[in-house]
C-alpha cells in the first residue's frame, strides 16, 4: 500500500480554514484562561503541566534507540577546522 502523492484531506489546511477556526475559538479565550487558572489553583497536574510547557517550553526528549534488543552504537563524528591557506 503506497501513500505517496496527493490525497483528499492530506497536507496543511488552507490559511482561510485556520483563520476561521481562530475566529470561532476567540470568544472562548477568557473561559479557557479562567479554566487553566482554576486548574492551577486546584493543583491539577494537567493544568500545571500545560502552563509550564507553554511558558518554559517542553523539556528535551531523550530516546533510547535499540534494534533487535541490542544497543545501536553510532560513531561520534568530530569536525575539525583545517587551514586552507
Amino acid at each position: 500500500m503506497t501513500h505517496g502523492g496527493k490525497r483528499a484531506g492530506a497536507g496543511r489546511k488552507a490559511k482561510a480554514e485556520e483563520q476561521k477556526l481562530i475566529e470561532n475559538l476567540t470568544p472562548m479565550n477568557e473561559m479557557a484562561l479562567k479554566s487553566l487558572e482554576q486548574g492551577i489553583e486546584k493543583k491539577e497536574q494537567w493544568a500545571v503541566k500545560l502552563f509550564f510547557e507553554y511558558f518554559y517550553g517542553k523539556p528535551q526528549q531523550r530516546v533510547d534507540v535499540t534494534t533487535n534488543e541490542e544497543s545501536f552504537n553510532m560513531p561520534l563524528i568530530t569536525f575539525i577546522e583545517t587551514d586552507t591557506e
